[in-house]
């Protein structure tokens, strides 16, 4: 598998996590700032929540390395959760704001 095939099979595994609190993925929510693929197929995510203070801040960088692990050919999985720049609905994909009325 490509650099860029696995890439691809990360975020479709990366867009089975969905904040409990919104009817909606996280990458489609923008939480992920970047994703790096690399050549030894290590993975790592730089990822925000909605907020601070969110209920699920233990849960949804967890799941996401869980479900990045899981795709076959990744080798080693790293997550760090930051809020800078903090976290605006204006980092939501198109389909996002559909799906939640913000257009």
């Amino acid at each position: 598998m490509t650099e860029a095939e696995l890439r691809e099979e990360v975020v479709k595994a990366i867009k089975r996590v969905y904040d409990p609190e919104i009817p909606v993925d996280v990458y489609e929510l923008g939480l992920i700032y970047d994703l790096k693929v690399f050549p030894v197929n290590n993975v790592y995510v730089l990822m925000t929540l909605t907020s601070p203070s969110c209920p699920s801040a233990g849960t949804i960088p967890a799941e996401i390395e869980q479900r990045i692990r899981e795709v076959e050919g990744v080798s080693d999985v790293s997550v760090e959760l930051t809020f800078d720049p903090p976290y605006t609905t204006e980092m939501m994909s198109e389909e996002a704001k559909l799906e939640l009325g913000f257009m």
